[in-house]
């Protein structure tokens, strides 16, 4: 393939957590506009509907412990339609830059000069939290945000020594399949075996689940309830059920 003068640019754009209406304008026009979309797996096909006819899809789905296509692949397939001067809307669920491999794609396209457009998406803890009317800061019980991979190699090695506890919020992503030693971590390290926390499946879609418990409680909760990813963990007194708080439908996708 011989390489255009004028390459084409890739955009890495946040597709938000599954609802078309959360989208930012900017990712919406892109979208709508594009002829190549390279989109993740947990991309909503309500998202996708909007792309233009003649636009190619290219799904490049991730799973725990699969993954279709390589991250490198992925780089290599982003230059290489650049290079032949075609522009890319990348589409990523939640937020490029939150655990979604976008830095790495940017890097990859910096190298090969080509230029890179970020959009930023409403990430997966925002969205979670805002479906679940659950602040994940709060005057009175939280002013500290932590987000982290609950998958990641070394698990048990890594230092999460005050991530969590009193006024503060642990937000944890892929974190489903690794509850045991989550939760075995954190108390291991301290914190109360009391300590509040929810589980939000599919946040801001028609199917979402909010499940509460304790920290202790944390691994029966995802086995009984049978929970699946796309879930997050919030791990925190922010999370504590206010039967008074009314939880309102998000936007469209669950009206």
């Amino acid at each position: 393939m011989s390489e255009n003068a004028n390459p084409g640019r890739v955009y890495l754009v946040g597709a938000g957590p599954g609802d078309p209406e959360l989208l930012t304008l900017r990712a919406a026009r892109l979208l709508m506009a594009a002829r190549i979309v390279v989109h993740d797996g947990l991309v909503d096909p309500s998202i996708l509907a909007m792309a233009h006819r003649d636009a190619r899809l290219i799904s490049v789905a991730k799973r725990r412990a699969y993954h279709s296509v390589p991250q490198d692949e992925i780089c290599a397939l982003l230059v290489r339609e650049a290079l032949a001067g075609r522009d890319v809307v990348r589409l990523k669920g939640g937020d490029p830059f939150v655990f979604g491999r976008g830095g790495e794609e940017a890097e990859a396209c910096h190298a090969a000069g080509v230029p890179v457009e970020i959009v930023p998406g409403i990430s997966a803890a925002n969205a979670a939290g805002a479906a679940a009317a659950i602040p994940l800061t709060h005057r009175d019980h939280a002013s500290i945000v932590s987000f982290v991979a609950g998958q990641c190699k070394g698990l048990s090695e890594q230092d999460w020594t005050g991530l969590a506890g009193v006024g503060r919020t642990l937000v944890i992503y892929m974190g489903v399949k690794t509850a045991p030693q989550i939760a075995e971590k954190l108390m291991a390290d301290g914190l109360s075996p009391e300590m509040p926390v929810a589980v939000i499946e599919n946040a801001a879609r028609a199917d979402m689940r909010v499940l509460r418990g304790s920290l202790a409680g944390l691994p029966g909760m995802v086995e009984d309830e049978k929970v699946r990813s796309p879930a997050l963990i919030v791990i925190g007194e922010v999370t504590r059920d206010h039967a008074d708080v009314p939880l309102v439908a998000m936007a469209t996708g669950m009206a």
